[in-house]
């Protein structure tokens, strides 16, 4: 039996890659959690957007959970995602 390993580094030309520009803080920023659905994620979700309404002042928090935990987000979530300051994606078993 073979494995093979696959190394996801990127080898193309990276001299054109930005990073985003960094939030200062989250006071009323719109942040969207994507989860992939998994049962673990709902209360650490919850816990997670209280803490980010209360004690960082995020003005919304947008929830939005894949079709299929395994794949990329939808396109549509892809879409809503331009819309957001800042997105957190999570796993969760």
């Amino acid at each position: 039996m073979t494995i093979e390993v696959l190394d996801p580094t990127y080898e193309g030309d990276t001299s054109s890659f930005k990073y985003a520009a960094g939030l200062k803080n989250l006071k009323g920023a719109t942040v969207g959690i994507i989860s992939n659905g998994k049962k673990g994620t709902f209360h650490f979700f919850n816990a997670l957007e209280d803490l980010l309404t209360k004690k960082y002042k995020a003005g919304e928090v947008i929830r939005v959970v894949k079709k299929n935990y395994s794949a990329p987000a939808e396109e549509e979530i892809m879409k809503e995602v331009k819309k957001w300051d800042a997105a957190i994606a999570g796993v969760g078993d």
